[in-house]
C-alpha cells in the first residue's frame, strides 16, 4: 500500500534575498514602520509601490494582516456599527470575523454548485435588506460571474468591497481580481501566494479612501512616508478625521514580500500546472464531483475542493482519517464543528438570526478541501490522487 510523505503545510522557503534583506534589517534595529534614517526609504513603502504597479492600482497601503486589511477597507468604505453588510456565506471565519469588528452585521448569501456566490439570492436580498456594501469573498479561488455582481451592485447603489485572500494574480475577462470594486483586500498569511507569516495588503483607486486608509493604519502625521499614496490636498481633508488603529505592516515583513513578488505569476503557473492534474484525476474519479471553472476566469490553483458525492455524510469522516492514516490531508467544510480553518457558516454564533441556507448546506455537505503547496511536485500529485480514489473505493 502506497503512502504519501510529505507535509501539507509545508512552504518554499523565502527567496535569499528577502533573507538577507530581513538580516540587514534586524541588525539596524529598526522595524518600526516608520523608524528610518535620513533619506531611508521603508521597505513598507517601496512595497507598496511594487504591489500598487502589479496590481494596476492608484494607491497600496500594507497591513498587519488581510482580516485588518477587510476591516479597514469596510471602514473606509463608511459601515457603521448597526449596518448590514452583504456577504457569500462560502467563506473563512476573518471574513465575517471584519464585519463584526466594524460592529456590522452580515446579510448572508447562498453559494451555487461552483462554489460562487448566488447572484439571484444576492440581488434578492440586496434589495430585502438595503444593504449598501458587498463583502464579496472569491473563497478558495472560485471567482463568480463579475459582469453580473457588478451590475447588480451599480444597480443598487451597492459598494463593492473584494477579498482577494485566494485570488491575488488571478483575473476575470483579463482584469485582475481586486480591480472590479471600490476597495480590495489581500492576505499575505503563509498559506496565501506570498507568505510573510502574516500580513496583508489593500488596494483602491479612490483617493480620498486610500488617504483615509493610510491615516487610520496608523500614520500619526507621517503618511507622507508611505509608498503610494493621493497628493497632499487629500490628506488635508482627512487627516484629522480618522481614527489611528496602528496596522500598518513592519519593514521586516514587507522584505520578506518584495522578494517573493517578482516571482509570484512564475509561481501561479506553477500552481495551475499542479492543480490541472489533480484536476483531471478527480474529475476522471467515480464518486468525485469537481465543479468546471468558469470561461473567463483565470484562477490560482493553491488549493482544490471537491465533493465527495459517491460517499454518504455518515462516512466522510472515516474517509477522512484512512486518507490522513496514508499521508493525506483533507479538510471537510460540511463538518457540524468547527476544525483547524475550516468552519461552515452556521457555527458563527455571534451572528444574530443566523439564517437557514439549505442549498450552501447542501454543497458543503460533502465538500472536501485540499491545499496545493508549491512544495509538491506532478509525481505528488498522482500518488495523492490514487489514494483518494483507492480510500474512495474502500467506503
Amino acid at each position: 500500500m502506497t503512502n504519501f510523505a510529505k507535509p501539507f503545510t509545508q512552504q518554499e522557503a523565502i527567496p535569499q534575498g528577502g533573507i538577507d534583506r530581513a538580516v540587514e534589517i534586524l541588525q539596524t534595529g529598526r522595524l518600526h514602520r516608520y523608524n528610518l534614517a535620513e533619506g531611508e526609504t521603508s521597505e513598507a513603502s517601496l512595497l507598496e509601490q511594487e504591489y500598487a504597479q502589479y496590481q494596476g492600482a492608484d494607491y497600496c497601503l500594507a497591513c498587519t494582516s488581510g482580516g485588518y486589511a477587510i476591516a479597514l477597507a469596510l471602514r473606509i468604505c463608511g459601515v457603521k456599527p448597526g449596518d448590514q453588510v452583504l456577504a457569500n456565506a462560502y467563506t473563512l471565519a476573518p471574513v465575517p470575523g471584519a464585519i463584526h469588528n466594524v460592529g456590522a452585521s452580515p446579510v448572508l448569501i447562498e453559494i451555487d454548485d461552483n462554489y460562487h456566490i448566488d447572484c439571484d439570492d444576492l440581488e434578492a436580498k440586496a434589495v430585502a435588506s438595503g444593504a449598501k456594501v458587498l463583502l464579496l469573498s472569491h473563497m478558495r479561488g472560485h471567482i463568480a460571474d463579475m459582469d453580473r455582481i457588478v451590475s447588480i451592485c451599480d444597480a443598487h447603489g451597492i459598494t463593492l468591497v473584494e477579498d482577494c485572500a485566494h485570488t491575488m494574480g488571478a483575473t476575470w475577462r483579463g482584469i485582475k481580481s481586486g480591480n472590479f470594486g471600490k476597495v480590495a483586500a489581500f492576505s499575505t498569511q503563509t498559506y496565501k501566494h506570498m507568505n510573510s507569516g502574516e500580513g496583508g495588503l489593500l488596494t483602491t483607486n479612490d483617493a480620498e479612501l486610500a488617504a483615509r486608509a493610510v491615516v487610520s493604519s496608523g500614520s500619526y502625521m507621517l503618511y507622507g512616508r508611505h509608498g503610494a499614496i493621493p497628493a497632499e490636498d487629500v490628506f488635508q481633508k482627512v487627516r484629522l478625521e480618522q481614527p489611528n488603529y496602528s496596522g500598518r505592516m513592519d519593514h521586516l515583513r514587507a522584505a520578506i514580500l518584495r522578494a517573493q513578488l517578482p516571482n509570484l505569476d512564475q509561481n501561479i503557473a506553477r500552481w495551475n500546472s499542479l492543480y490541472d492534474r489533480l484536476y483531471a484525476r478527480f474529475d476522471a474519479m467515480d464518486g468525485v464531483t469537481i465543479p468546471k471553472r468558469k470561461q473567463h476566469e483565470a484562477y490560482v490553483g493553491s488549493s482544490i475542493q471537491f465533493r465527495a458525492d459517491g460517499l454518504s455524510r455518515d462516512a466522510i469522516p472515516d474517509f477522512l482519517a484512512r486518507c490522513a492514516k496514508r499521508g493525506v490531508e483533507l479538510k471537510w467544510f460540511g463538518e457540524d464543528e468547527p476544525k483547524a480553518f475550516t468552519s461552515r457558516y452556521d457555527s458563527w454564533h455571534y451572528i444574530k438570526d443566523i439564517p437557514h441556507l439549505p442549498k450552501t448546506l447542501e454543497v458543503l455537505s460533502k465538500t472536501i478541501d485540499m491545499r496545493v503547496p508549491l512544495t509538491f511536485d506532478s509525481q505528488d500529485c498522482d500518488v495523492i490522487a490514487d489514494i483518494i480514489a483507492d480510500e474512495m473505493q474502500q467506503t
